[in-house]
């Protein structure tokens, strides 16, 4: 899938754990999991503005678009 989802790389460099982004965001443990897998489908501006939030971040921090026939990871 062109779109790589960073969260983990996030969470790391702030110092998060899952249950505790879990708690902030007002996400269950398995959805924010499944984000953070990369194997969500869509994610919802308001989640994805909690999630920056929490994170102090930007929604590209966070999402990464790579582009398939090139290999090439763009922001």
């Amino acid at each position: 899938m062109p779109i790589i989802v960073n969260l983990d790389v996030m969470m790391a460099k702030r110092k998060i754990s899952l249950n505790e982004l879990s708690e902030k965001v007002d996400l269950t443990l398995s959805n924010l999991s499944i984000l953070k897998t990369g194997k969500a489908k869509a994610i919802r501006f308001s989640t994805l503005e909690a999630i920056c939030k929490a994170l102090d971040c930007q929604p590209g921090d966070i999402l990464e678009y790579v582009n398939d026939k090139k290999g090439i990871a763009t922001r």
